[in-house]
């Protein structure tokens, strides 16, 4: 898969031990910021990430903020994302069996590095499985129109 990932000044430190992860698991990855822990606001990167997915450039993407939450609220706004907020595996998976999410989002304040691998890997090894649930993602989109 080639991913595009971002964060804030609190995920900072934690984006790049999730694209060295991302890298080893044989995917490609590409940063779309900060590049610095200074202090900076969620929502830009979030949007950014969301753009480059939406636009079919990526074939999904990784957010990273203090909580997960404002920085895939933020994401969720670009038509035709599903972003997921995820503080375990089980979560990560399903939303993307069930519901096609094209982000996952988890907070550096809520999960240390280890679990955020393991979400990011549960995500990444999912794979959306259509039938009933794919009325009910297009039930979704259709809200976005």
């Amino acid at each position: 898969m080639k991913l595009a990932i971002g964060s804030d000044h609190v995920g900072f430190e934690l984006k790049p031990i999730i694209i060295d992860y991302v890298k080893e698991l044989g995917h490609e990855i590409e940063d779309f910021g900060p590049n610095s822990s200074e202090r900076t606001d969620y929502p830009q990167y979030g949007k950014k990430v969301a753009e480059e997915v939406a636009s079919g450039n990526f074939d999904g993407g990784i957010l990273i903020c203090g909580t997960g939450v404002g920085i895939s609220i933020a994401a969720n706004k670009v038509k035709g994302i599903r972003a997921v907020v995820c503080s375990e595996p089980y979560s990560a998976k399903l939303s993307k069996e069930h519901n096609n999410t094209n982000i996952v989002a988890f907070g550096s304040r809520v999960v240390g590095s280890e679990l955020a691998k393991m979400i990011v890997k549960e995500w990444l090894d999912a794979t959306f499985e259509g039938g009933r649930h794919a009325k009910r993602v297009e039930m979704i989109q259709q809200i976005e129109s």
